[in-house]
């Protein structure tokens, strides 16, 4: 792998703004990705992570603001270095398999007697190797998918953008694509994970970074995040019932949760003063945790339910 920098932050956007007519779609976005770390971009439809995407890719020149990819502002020398892979696929179905990954692989500066080899590595990495004579538009929209993937890392990226890479694929594939951004990431790429799902943010990103009208309005570890937005239940399993727990200070109810109980406190109650009076009353404990709300709770608390539709500017590149 080439040389990052040598902070180890190969991808710093500061101060960015990005207007469409009259609207800002993007007002002051600075994010950094470190090398080795998976940053997931998060954000309802139209909340500008597209359009900042896009800055950071040297697609779209920001009004404001400066982006640098491994220690200075894009070039074609750091573009050979970029693997994007856009949520608007673009394969030509009509090619087969071998002369798109190759062109491809030279449109990223890849020696012609070396691109062929990228490829079939690509190909046998996702398990692609027996489509390999194929036309493009032979394949399965979930195979498409895994395709466009291997064009997006053939020629060994520094700086990884995926933009809702699990769309349309199944289960076994979805699992096969974490895999290697896994593996890449342990190698020390850099990646950008634009998504709509939560789970897969909180499964593979050691970062999370959310946006809304155009702002950045959380950036943090997940585990930082999620015991940030701790919420007032408890999760408990033990060798007894729980429902006179309800008789306890502090508490406003007890409800079954999978193999123990959820305990929800009220004004009062604390989670050091129920584990005390559990132990007090001889309650033999297996399980007792603050339960952390999801990603997604978290999602629905900030954004709440009135950004359900892109706004016109959005709609131009958000």
């Amino acid at each position: 792998m080439a040389s990052l920098t040598t902070s180890g932050v190969p991808v710093r956007a500061t101060g960015l703004w990005k207007r469409f007519g009259a609207l800002d779609v993007v007002r002051d976005v600075s994010l950094e990705i470190a090398q080795g770390e998976v940053v997931g971009f998060v954000g309802p439809n139209g909340a500008g992570k597209s359009t900042t995407i896009r800055m950071m890719l040297d697609i779209f020149a920001p009004d404001q603001g400066t982006v640098e990819v491994f220690g200075a502002p894009i070039d074609d020398a750091a573009r050979r270095r970029i693997g994007y892979l856009p949520e608007e696929r673009g394969l030509y179905p009509g090619l087969r398999i071998p002369p798109i990954l190759k062109y491809m692989a030279e449109l990223k500066g890849v020696p012609t007697q070396e691109a062929t080899g990228l490829a079939d590595a690509a190909l046998e990495r996702l398990g692609l190797t027996e489509h390999r004579p194929k036309k493009v538009g032979e394949l399965s929209r979930g195979l498409r998918q895994l395709l466009q993937f291997v064009a997006t890392i053939q020629h060994k990226p520094d700086f990884l953008v995926l933009d809702e890479p699990f769309s349309g694929l199944d289960p076994v594939n979805v699992r096969l694509m974490k895999n290697t951004v896994a593996e890449l990431r342990d190698d020390g790429v850099a990646v950008l994970f634009s998504t709509h799902q939560m789970t897969d943010v909180e499964e593979l990103c050691d970062r999370v970074v959310m946006i809304n009208h155009g702002e950045i309005v959380l950036n943090g570890g997940v585990r930082e995040i999620r015991r940030q937005y701790a919420t007032d239940r408890l999760l408990v399993e033990c060798a007894s019932d729980l429902p006179y727990a309800l008789s306890l200070l502090g508490v406003a109810a007890v409800e079954t949760h999978g193999d123990g109980w959820r305990i929800s406190l009220n004004e009062e109650g604390s989670a050091e003063g129920v584990l005390q009076a559990l132990l007090d009353a001889g309650v033999q404990i297996e399980r007792f945790e603050c339960e952390a709300p999801t990603l997604e709770e978290i999602f629905l608390r900030i954004v709440g339910s009135s950004n359900g539709t892109p706004d016109a500017g959005a709609r131009a590149g958000g």
